[in-house]
């Protein structure tokens, strides 16, 4: 069994990716802004952890001193709404991007020599196909481009995390499109609900191999146009 540090797990996927990986005898780490979750379990525990504040990870990750297999980065937000031109102020957009581009970027810094102490060290963070530059792009600028960015980043990092090839040195990293899900950001109409892309999410995870590293990748496993 696999040591997993999931983010943002207070609820939506984040909760549903806890209950499926305790449902397979995994042991979690999960993080919310206040350290609280509502749930419990014996192979769970919550950390404090606000993304979009660097002494916040920071502290978080001082508090954990085993190896970390798997890192889920999938807290983030949406944004104001509406997100049009002529209502999206600078500064909301400013917060887009520190909390679903920064934030990821500080949560595997500093848990990256957790990362380095597993055999097989893996990341998923959590994107979105609204990042994508092949598809749509009407409305909602700020998340749109804070997934965009996102992606770019795993793809500059794999470089940085893959060693020297070999599986037992690398750390495989991927940009995940979790689906269309019926959660509070997602909403009522959305396609799938929170427990079916936690399973995708999670098969992907223990399938992920390091010559697979760098992808953008959707919860069912197939490869995505950037």
């Amino acid at each position: 069994m696999a040591t997993y540090l999931v983010t943002g797990v207070n609820r939506g996927i984040g909760r549903a990716l806890v209950e499926g990986l305790l449902a397979r005898g995994h042991t979690v780490i999960g993080t919310t802004r206040d350290g609280q979750a509502p749930f419990d379990h014996p192979d769970f525990r919550v950390l404090a952890c606000d993304i979009g504040d660097t002494a916040s990870v920071c502290t978080a990750a001082q508090s954990v001193s085993e190896p970390i297999d798997v890192l889920i980065q999938n807290a983030g937000v949406f944004g104001p709404r509406p997100q049009e031109l002529a209502d999206l102020a600078p500064d909301d957009f400013l917060e887009v991007l520190n909390t679903n581009v920064v934030g990821p970027w500080r949560v595997l810094q500093a848990f990256l020599p957790n990362l380095k102490r597993s055999r097989r060290g893996r990341v998923l963070m959590i994107s979105s196909g609204m990042g994508r530059f092949s598809g749509s792009s009407q409305g909602a600028p700020a998340y749109r481009a804070s997934k965009a960015a996102l992606n770019k980043l795993v793809q500059t990092f794999a470089h940085d995390l893959k060693g020297d090839g070999l599986e037992s040195d690398g750390i495989a990293i991927v940009a995940c499109h979790p689906g269309w899900v019926r959660t509070d950001m997602g909403g009522a109409g959305a396609q799938i609900d929170a427990k079916a892309s936690a399973d995708g999410l999670i098969q992907l995870a223990e399938n992920l191999q390091l010559s697979g590293t760098g992808q953008f990748m959707d919860w069912t496993g197939q490869t995505q146009g950037w």
